[in-house]
């Protein structure tokens, strides 16, 4: 389990279909091997360690279903070791098990913060909400406009300067994980029949677009 709350970027050093390694410094402090790490949000077994860096295995269903398999040598990704009990929870809980990827519609300035408009899979939209979470390449973010088809988030200077979403632009596809929270509560209405009230749990920060009965 991860918090959305990126250590550092790292390097891709190699790329096989069934093989990734990373150039990376902060994240190999105090980790072995059988160890996770989040790379751009996909929660990954470490199998290798290096001075300076790391090797995991990888599934091809992992490479189809997220953006890992579009990595090239040299490319820039986001790394979270996974979060230690008792640790501070900075951003949301994040399983690392990305939901569907997205694909960056827009990006534009406001007054120093960057405003990215991302596209949302049908099947996640009913999980987003105004003020809701969202991890978006392994990076905690608060949902500033929840759309039909699509969804935008704004970038903090020390986002943009310490996740690679800074260097996003229109047409990259990004790796998306919606809040569990919002899923189990989902899950539980269907299976138990509950109505429930939606606008308390928006209040309460319980987030997901739940229709009532």
């Amino acid at each position: 389990m991860f918090t959305g709350i990126v250590e550092e970027i790292g390097i891709v050093k190699e790329t096989s279909r069934d093989r990734l390694a990373f150039e990376a410094h902060r994240v190999v402090e105090g980790t072995k091997a059988g160890d996770s790490i989040a790379v751009n949000g996909v929660c990954l077994t470490v199998v290798s360690l290096e001075n300076r860096g790391f090797g995991v295995d990888v599934m091809p269903e992992t490479l189809r279903c997220t953006n890992l398999g579009r990595l090239h040598y040299d490319d820039q990704v986001n790394l979270e070791r996974a979060l230690v009990l008792g640790g501070r929870l900075g951003g949301h809980l994040v399983l690392g098990h990305v939901d569907e990827t997205g694909e960056v519609l827009d990006v534009s300035n406001e007054e120093g913060a960057r405003i990215m408009r991302i596209s949302a899979p049908v099947e996640l939209v009913p999980y987003m909400v105004d003020k809701g979470f969202i991890a978006v390449d392994g990076v905690s973010l608060t949902i500033v406009d929840a759309e039909n088809s699509s969804f935008i988030v704004s970038l903090i200077g020390y986002t943009m300067e310490n996740t690679t979403l800074g260097r996003k632009r229109a047409g990259d596809v990004v790796n998306l994980e919606v809040d569990v929270i919002a899923k189990y509560v989902e899950s539980l209405k269907e299976r138990r029949g509950w109505s429930l009230d939606v606008e308390f749990l928006r209040q309460h920060g319980f987030v997901g677009s739940i229709d009532a009965d």
